[in-house]
């Protein structure tokens, strides 16, 4: 994975305007084996959703990649270098608290369009959850890319739309660049005027005591732990899970489930 910001720049981005780019961080075939994935994960997710009648404003979207397809894990292990970034922003150690994805397309559309932000309460300056996104295709005016409303993570209320659209700026990135934002700013992805699809995946991160949207170590096995990488195994959650038995709970703090430097 390679940055194009320092952490000084990435950090006064995140400050001032709540969102930065790292342009083309992802490696090229990485990229191309996660867009193949992503038609794949539709078509497993669309089946659960429709067999549960819930096959609403969620159109091409697609939610826990993580176990779905090899990847996205993939994704995880190549983010060593990231780690300082995502840590100073949330101030020390952090999780993955969903990791999700869509296709924009002109005919179709989901809530995701939608101005909105991923917190359901406004936070403030406590870091409790990051957004990113990372672009499997590129990112432009016409396709769709993601509008962002810069410093709006400063003010709790939410915008009127015509607010939003006369001031926000649109994310425009070649595909593999990684769009982060604070999760308190307000944003919405835009309208695809192409005959091309427009893909995506978003893992989200949190503060390793805020619950995971899904519980990816007892989906991936407790059994995976000793097979990932140090940082992988923090970033899914492996450092921050809860005992269910007493056994698990009488344990020395090396093999403890929730470890003690996770905050």
């Amino acid at each position: 994975m390679k940055l194009s910001l320092t952490l000084d720049q990435y950090a006064d981005q995140m400050r001032d305007r709540g969102w930065v780019i790292l342009e083309e961080a992802v490696a090229p075939a990485l990229v191309e084996k996660m867009a193949n994935d992503i038609e794949r994960a539709w078509d497993v997710c669309s089946a659960i959703m429709e067999k549960n009648g819930i096959a609403t404003d969620a159109d091409l979207t697609v939610h826990h990649l993580i176990g779905q397809r090899d990847s996205y894990l993939e994704f995880i292990d190549t983010m060593e270098p990231l780690m300082p970034y995502l840590e100073h922003y949330f101030e020390g150690k952090f999780i993955l608290n969903s990791f999700g994805g869509a296709i924009n397309t002109r005919a179709r559309t989901s809530y995701a369009q939608r101005v909105h932000r991923d917190i359901r309460s406004y936070s403030g300056d406590m870091p409790l959850l990051l957004n990113t996104l990372v672009m499997l295709d590129d990112f432009t005016a016409d396709n769709g890319a993601t509008h962002m409303l810069s410093g709006s993570h400063k003010a709790e209320e939410k915008p009127a739309d015509e607010v939003f659209y006369a001031s926000s700026e649109q994310a425009i990135a070649p595909a593999g660049s990684i769009l982060i934002f604070n999760s308190n700013v307000w944003h919405a992805g835009g309208d695809n005027r192409t005959d091309t699809a427009r893909r995506s995946v978003t893992p989200m991160y949190c503060k390793p005591f805020i619950k995971q949207q899904f519980d990816y170590p007892r989906a991936m096995g407790y059994d995976m732990i000793d097979k990932l990488k140090p940082h992988t195994r923090q970033i899914l959650g492996y450092n921050a899970r809860v005992p269910a038995t007493l056994e698990e709970w009488y344990q020395p703090p090396e093999n403890r489930m929730y470890r003690g430097d996770q905050g």
